[in-house]
C-alpha cells in the first residue's frame, strides 16, 4: 500500500493554514537523500517555515517535500523525502500533527528533478517533439 503520510502531511499543513497559523515542518534530517541547511540542523532535526510567505515553489507530493527558499539570505532548493518528515504544525500553538512510524518502499529517493521523457514514434514514423 502507499504510505499515508504524504496525505496527512497535505492535510495538516493545509489544516494549519486555514486556521491562519504559521506551518512548520519538523524533519529528520539524518535520513538519506535530505537536502535542508545543515547549519541549522539540531539534533538530527530541522524545522522549517514552510509558509508561503517563506517558500516558492512549494510541492508536496507522495515523494517528498520540497520548494525553494533563502537560508542567511542564501537561496537554497530544499528536498525532504516523505520519511524524512516527522510532523507539521502551528508555530503560534504547537497544535498540529505528528507523523506515527509507518513503513515505506525500500527504492531510494532521487532529489534530481524528474526528466521529461523522450519523444517516441508513432505507428507511422512519425515523432512527436515540444515546441516552445
Amino acid at each position: 500500500m502507499i504510505p499515508k503520510r504524504s496525505y496527512l502531511l497535505k492535510a495538516a499543513y493545509e489544516w494549519v493554514v486555514d486556521n491562519d497559523m504559521t506551518p512548520y515542518l519538523l524533519v529528520n534530517a539524518e535520513l538519506p537523500n535530505v537536502v535542508v541547511p545543515t547549519e541549522f540542523i539540531q539534533d538530527g532535526q530541522i524545522v522549517l517555515n514552510i509558509s508561503m510567505t517563506a517558500v516558492r515553489h512549494l510541492i508536496m507530493d507522495q515523494e517528498a517535500v520540497s520548494f525553494e527558499a533563502r537560508f542567511s539570505g542564501k537561496p537554497m532548493q530544499v528536498y525532504v523525502p516523505i520519511k524524512a518528515t516527522l510532523a507539521v504544525y502551528g508555530k503560534e500553538n504547537g497544535d498540529g500533527l505528528f507523523f506515527p512510524d509507518e513503513e515505506f518502499p525500500d527504492e531510494p529517493t532521487d532529489p534530481s528533478p524528474k526528466k521529461e521523457p523522450e519523444p517516441q514514434a508513432d505507428k507511422k514514423g512519425f515523432t512527436l517533439r515540444v515546441v516552445k
